[in-house]
This record gives structure tokens, sequence and C-alpha cells, in this order.
């Protein structure tokens, strides 16, 4: 046997013991001998670095070392899901599927929630070429060689696997792993880490790869996204995903009512602790990907899943001191400021208390101790006092009447549980609020500057607003705190190149109350300009879809403001796009204006989204469920028959694709 068959040889063998003994969790050789033969094929490929292979068992050793982490665009985008606590919050999920598609019998998957970093696998002809942490949702960092390190993570596949596909999972760290690490630190007299998974998530943050090979990480994967998958349920999805050797959790079940998924719900809540690893719910999908294509996205989360949270964890604390935090709308939030405690892995010193109400209705007070929970298990609240404990000198909380910034009376309208500053230009919180809001990845996206270097640049008093952001020189910035040449000069080209930013984001990025991102592709849509926007009046502004009387006040308020007019003017004069371009409202006409569609079943010509954007580009408006406002079934193959029986019994015409696009 040559050498090259050797490496060859080994490489095969070493790849499938790895997969028994990580995946399937049956070793078929010790320890002693899987490291015998690692080192044989490391010495031969020292030997023949022609061979190299970026896939070889060999790379779990780790050895790369990553000085920065390239910023990568998901290609699908990564969602967070929407929280349930009770029976009846599945039910209700429940009936608005079954509205929406039509039908009565709904089957679900049923799967595991674990707690770890999240992480999207990108697999090209069986090969895995890139893994990406969920950053926020629409981009992540490249962590690729940290990720290789992961021994049930595959680096080749096997079986009928999709040309080209992404794979979403949970990079854990296991109970017992996390332990060992632990009482390693402590003998080396280190601090102990707090928790798993906040552990696992910066193990791949970690420069040096061969660090990260040293940890004992696990990677459990669970969704499938592609084009062409050959794939049609969710179940499915993860027989086939075990099937081409990734590490599925078997935890997972085939329910078809809400009551069998209480049933495992209930059943998991107390057998998790066998578990190896931390879990905080089960997430709950619609089975059928058809189904889930018809029910599609809210701007946060698939209507088509649900994540059923166990109960929080709780413990007592003493409250010292309630302080008040200002937002960057004026909103007051008090916070609770409390002795030190561990939950549920984490130490935790402020909770909210979310308005003068809360206080109220809990009564709580400085001196309290009070229960704390964590909603959802991750951001902790206070839920209760014990007044058995409290103090006989105990006072009433006084709701603070001044804002504790800048000092002006505070106002809290009619309807409204918050109180507001209503220093719009001249407080400090509000003012570099605004501008944090208008740089972040959702709004203007600006590399080179985050939360603190506002801050500094506000307190210096180089920019008062947004606006004074693209006015911004090197030679001004380098003298500042921890500012170097290459870091200023990122800075000003991060600004420059914010103004290819499209119009609905810049509108989002303004910061008008209520105006999120969905409402300002609304209003972006429908009125093409910002020009066009300031001349709405407010009945205008309510007719617009989905534009209530709250959020046309809003936005009336804001554009009436000589100070927001300035504003925008000067970023108009500084390039920003304030209306939508050109090349965009030439492929849009108003031909389906007033006409509503439901789009529903498989085509053949056209995606389901490819669909739907062409009905919103002609000016027609797609709704999720059939009503007697709808003009237009677009029908493919597959339309569920109760859909269909409530479109005939209404009068909806249902149109194929094609009828469809001899219309526009």
């Amino acid at each position: 046997m040559t050498d090259k068959e050797r490496i060859l040889q080994l490489r095969e063998a070493l790849t499938n013991y790895n997969y028994q003994y990580y995946v399937l969790d049956t070793p078929v050789i010790s320890d002693y001998e899987f490291d015998m033969k690692l080192k044989e094929l490391q010495d031969l490929e020292a030997k023949y670095p022609e061979l190299f292979d970026a896939n070889s068992p060999t790379v779990r050793v780790g050895g790369m070392v990553t000085k920065n982490f390239e910023t990568v665009v998901h290609d699908y985008r990564m969602y967070s899901l929407e929280n349930s606590y009770s029976k009846e919050d599945l039910e209700d999920w429940e009936k608005r599927i079954q509205k929406i598609i039509g039908d009565d019998t709904v089957a679900f998957t049923c799967e595991l929630k674990y707690d770890g970093a999240s992480m999207s696998l990108t697999y090209e002809n069986g090969v895995l070429v890139k893994a990406v942490t969920r950053g926020d949702g629409f981009q992540g960092d490249d962590v690729t060689n940290n990720v290789k390190t992961i021994r049930s993570v595959p680096l080749k596949l096997t079986g009928d696997y999709p040309a080209k596909f992404d794979i979403r999972g949970e990079i854990v760290l296991p109970y017992e792993g996390f332990a060992k690490m632990n009482q390693e630190r402590i003998e080396a007299g280190e601090d102990p880490y707090m928790n798993p998974r906040n552990t696992a998530s910066g193990s791949l943050k970690l420069q040096d790869s061969a660090e990260v090979a040293k940890r004992p990480l696990d990677c459990l994967l669970y969704n499938i996204v592609g084009e062409n998958l050959g794939i049609t349920k969710q179940f499915e999805s993860l027989e086939k995903a075990r099937a081409w050797g990734f590490k599925v959790p078997k935890e997972s079940k085939l329910c078809n009512s809400t009551k069998e998924v209480m049933e495992f719900v209930n059943y998991w809540d107390v057998y998790r602790h066998n578990l190896p690893y931390e879990t905080d719910g089960v997430v709950i999908k619609v089975n059928s990907f058809q189904h889930q294509e018809e029910l599609g996205y809210t701007a946060k989360a698939p209507r088509w899943a649900m994540a059923y949270k166990f109960k929080a964890e709780q413990v007592v604390t003493k409250l010292d001191k309630i302080t008040y935090q200002v937002g960057r709308t004026g909103a007051i939030t008090p916070v609770a400021n409390l002795e030190p405690v561990l939950l549920a892995g984490t130490t935790v010193k402020r909770a909210s208390l979310h308005n003068a109400d809360q206080i109220a209705k809990l009564d709580i007070r400085e001196g309290d101790m009070v229960f704390v929970e964590k909603g959802g298990e991750i951001i902790p609240k206070i839920v209760g006092v014990d007044f058995a404990q409290r103090p006989v000198d105990s006072v009433p909380t006084n709701y603070i009447n001044a804002c504790p910034e800048c000092g002006a009376e505070l106002v809290r309208k009619e309807g409204e549980a918050q109180h507001y500053c209503p220093n719009y230009m001249g407080c400090p919180p509000q003012i570099t609020g605004r501008i944090q809001h208008f740089i972040s990845r959702k709004a203007m996206d600006i590399e080179g500057l985050g939360a603190e270097t506002v801050e500094l640049l506000f307190k210096e008093g180089l920019i008062t607003n947004y606006a004074d952001l693209y006015t911004l020189q090197v030679g001004e910035l380098l003298p500042l705190e921890r500012m170097a040449q290459k870091s200023a000069e990122n800075l000003v080209q991060g600004v420059e190149k914010s103004k290819e930013i499209p119009f609905e984001r810049v509108l989002f990025a303004l910061g008008i109350r209520y105006v999120g991102e969905t409402v300002a592709k609304k209003l972006a849509k429908h009125y093409k300009s910002i020009d066009a926007i300031i001349s709405a009046s407010l009945e205008e502004l309510v007719a617009v879809d989905e534009i209530g009387v709250k959020i046309a006040e809003s936005v009336v308020d804001f554009l009436k403001s000589e100070e927001n007019i300035v504003l925008i003017s000067r970023l108009k004069s500084y390039g920003l796009q304030f209306e939508i371009a050109k090349e965009i409202l030439e492929s849009q006409t108003e031909k389906l204006l007033g006409v509503t569609f439901v789009v529903s079943g498989v085509f053949e010509s056209v995606s389901r989204n490819e669909l739907k954007k062409m009905i919103e580009d002609n000016g027609g408006k797609v709704a999720s469920s059939i009503s007697s406002k709808t003009n237009y079934i677009v029908a493919g193959d597959n339309m569920g028959p109760s859909k269909k029986n409530k479109a005939e019994k209404l009068g909806v015409p249902i149109i194929s694709e094609y009828d469809f696009k001899e219309m526009i």
C-alpha cells in the first residue's frame, strides 16, 4: 500500500470512528488506538503537503488562528421563535393555523429546545463549506475553523443529500464536559465558568481553533433550509439529516393534536433533567413544509413554529435600590438593582420593573425581598414580594416626577402605561439613543461605529444628532480615546457607505415612534418618497393598509417638527436615499391596486414567495386567510380541501398561476 493510499484509508477509517463515537455514542475502538491512527495520519500529511484536504479528520485538532471573524450575510434569515407558556396559548395558535391553511387536521413535530449557541452550517456537494453564528438573524460571524474541531459536526456527508443546503442547530456544552472544565479551572486557581450556554458561545469566538478543540462541544441539528431539497415534512427532514451523518436528537415526536403536544411537553418537563444537555422548552413546528410556506412569517418569527417554555426558575433576593433609565423615545423604565443572585446559570443584578402601575400593583419597595424569574429564561423580572420579610420601616415607592437625566417634568398620556420625558431635543440619553438606533444593523448598519463610540462622540461635542455623522472627518476623530488611524478611517468609510441603504430602512432609521421595520416598508411602498409622506394628511395615512390612527398621529407629529424637517433636509443633502430607487419603481405597477389575493398550494413556474412579490409589486395585497374581502385565490397543486370549500362557499374565484400572469 502506498503512502497516498494509506492516507485515504486512514481518513475514511477515522471519519467513521468519529461518527460512531460522537454521533451514535457507540465507540468501536479504544481512545488510545484512535490517537495512534490520528498521529500516523498527521505525520503522513506533514510528509505530503500536496495531499492536503480541508476536511481531513486531522482538522479536528485545530491549529488555525482567526484574528478577525468575518461578518457573513445568511442566505436564509435565521428567525426568532414566538413563546408560549400554557395549553391555551398552543390551542389559540393551532386555531390561527387552521384558519389560515383552511384545514382542521394539522400535524406537528415536537423537538426539545436545547440551550446553546445557534449555528448555521452550509454544505455543498456533501462537504462543510461554512459555519456562521446566528448574529442578528440577518448576518453572523464566520466561525468555520472553530466549528470544524467539533467532532459531531460531519465534514463530509453520506447518502442522498441535496447539492447545497443550510442546516441549523445549537452548539452545546454537555453538563459532564462543563463540570470537568470547571474542575480544571478551579484546580488551576481560576474562576469557574458561569453556565454551559455562555461558555459554548464564547468558545466559538476563540482565536485559536486548537483551544476550541480542547473543549467538549457538541452540535445538535434540527432544521434544514434550501431549494429543491426533495423533502416535504419536518419529521422526515430530521430522519434524513440523521441518515446523512448529522447528530439529530432522537427526543422528537410527530403529534396530531395539541393534546399530544402537551403530553410530550409534560413528559419532558419532568425528564429533561436526565438529559446530558441544558434544555429550556419544546419547539413545536407544523410538520408539512407546504403548510409552513402558506403560513409564512411575521416580521420576527415563523407563524408555523412555537416555543413552549418550561416554567422559569425562581429565586429570592433583596431589592437594594430603584433607579430610572431614559430610552430614545423618552420612555422612562424603572430598574430594580438587586443583591447579586444566581438564576438559571447567570448572576442577576438588575431587573426591569416596567412602569409605575407594575410597581404599585405588586407594591414593590426598596429593601424588599423579591421573587425573581427569567421571562422565557432570558430576561429577569420581579414577579412578587415576600411580605413576611418586609422591614418594619418600609415606605411605599414614590415614582419620580422629573427626568433623572435632564430634570424635565415627566408626562404620562392618557391610556399609556409609561411616563415620558418631553425634552426631545435636549435630553442626552434620548439624543444618543436615537443616534444608536439610526446606526443599528437593521437601520443604516454603519460599520466601525458602535454604541460606546456614539456616546464618546456626543460627549466630545462632535455630534448632537444623526445628521452630524455625515460631517465627521478622520482628523477630528484621531484625538479621541482608543481611536487609531485605521479605526477613524473605517468609521468615516462606514458612514459614507450607508448612503446606499434603501429608502425603507432610512425611514425606519429616523426613529419615528411606532414605525418599525414592517410599517416603514408599508409607508415607503405606498408613498414612494419622504416628500409624499410629509405631504400626507392624517386621514390619508390612516387609509394606508395596516396603518392605524396611533401610527399615523406619530408620523404626523414627527414630520411637523421643524427640527426633524431640518435633519431630513440635511440627510438629503448628504446623499441618503429618501425615495424608492428608479429601477425598483420601473418594475412596479398599480394594476392590482385594491385587489386582495390568497396564495395557496405548490406552483410550477414560480415559488410562492415570488408570486407574492409579483402581487405586491403590482399594487395588490396578499392575505393569509380567505374572507369575504378576498378577490382571488391563486391556487397551485395540493391546495387544502377546506380552503377550496370556503372559497366556493364565499364565491371567491380560484385562478392558476398562469391566469395570474395573464392578469398582470
